[in-house]
């Protein structure tokens, strides 16, 4: 019973019998099927003229950055966002790419006003200011479609580019009870990750304009991501997007109701109005021995990060009543 994070999924049977069965070819050469029908299928179902498969979201985040960006260019971004804080510092050490990070508001959003103050001027003093990248959800939390018009607006009105990190896109999609393409539509790069929520064993999407995903493939070439019979993953990583996100409906149940039974624990303090999604974050008093709780919690079968605040993700693998066991262990070691 894992609760890091819902990259830990299992490949469903399905994706398992159709790894076996995927046709496949050297997708360096552009000869993999697979590949090629889950590229196509994807640029067409989310809006974009082309799509580009990738090892993983963060190889599929530093592709995004540097298509858009020259050396000495900048993007902006929030302090929270993950290719930021959690990429390894990819987008500067391999594309030499100046990231501005602007302070988060609590719903995740940033503030677009800061926003028009970091870019900036056309002086050779100053890097570049190309790019705005969001991420939708960020922490669990789902931006408003009202602020991703109000963010299109601003990049319209200073001549840059907007980035999305959708690695849980499609957990903002039915959390909004939207289709998905009513978010990328608002923006001119899109990244999905099929290896978090939606199930599959590997792999994320980069989408954009045709040029866009020429220039993208050929910078995965450059940094080692080009993969050969790659069908068998991309085949799971079409089921993920046929038939897994329904169960993405669940996963927030089940992260609301983990909330509101955290929040009833002395010592977890929940709020829940942040709770969009399937992530939920609980600040732990002093009080709450996170470490030895997490220990004993590992000898009855749980894997929790010993952390404060305490994060836990809702996945596929993880039921209702995993939940309750859970919380039945709490109440017992705090």
């Amino acid at each position: 019973m894992d609760f890091r994070s819902d990259t830990v999924t299992k490949p469903s049977q399905a994706m398992r019998d159709a790894m076996i069965n995927a046709a496949v070819g050297d997708d360096v050469y552009g000869d993999d099927p697979t590949v090629n029908e889950l590229e196509q299928w994807a640029a067409e179902r989310h809006g974009f003229e082309a799509a580009l498969y990738t090892s993983s979201g963060t190889q599929a985040n530093l592709l995004g950055l540097m298509a858009h960006c020259e050396r000495g260019d900048e993007y902006l971004c929030g302090q929270q966002a993950h290719n930021y804080l959690y990429e390894a510092g990819g987008a500067a050490v391999l594309g030499s790419i100046q990231p501005q990070p602007i302070e988060n508001n609590p719903d995740g959003s940033l503030d677009i006003a800061k926003l028009k103050a970091a870019v900036k001027p056309d002086d050779s003093h100053f890097a570049r200011t190309k790019l705005l990248s969001l991420e939708n959800t960020i922490n669990g939390k789902v931006l408003p479609l009202e602020y991703l018009a109000s963010a299109r607006q601003f990049v319209d009105e200073y001549g840059l580019s907007m980035h999305l990190d959708g690695a849980r896109v499609y957990n903002a999609a039915v959390a909004l009870d939207i289709d998905v393409r009513e978010i990328a539509k608002y923006f001119d790069s899109m990244t999905i990750c099929l290896s978090k929520g939606l199930g599959a064993p590997i792999g994320s999407l980069l989408l954009g304009s045709k040029e866009y995903i020429a220039k993208a493939r050929r910078l995965r070439k450059m940094v080692g991501g080009g993969m050969r019979q790659a069908g068998i993953l991309a085949a799971a990583g079409k089921i993920a997007l046929t038939e897994n996100v329904e169960q993405l409906k669940v996963d927030h149940q089940n992260a609301k109701y983990l909330a509101t039974e955290l929040a009833k624990l002395p010592g977890f303090s929940v709020k829940a109005e942040y709770v969009h999604t399937n992530i939920v974050f609980a600040k732990l008093d002093e009080s709450v021995d996170i470490k030895t709780i997490t220990a004993k919690l590992a000898d009855d079968g749980f894997t929790v990060t010993a952390s404060n605040p305490l994060r836990l993700v809702t996945h596929r693998d993880v039921t209702k009543q995993h939940i309750e066991l859970l919380i039945e262990k709490l109440n017992k070691y705090i």
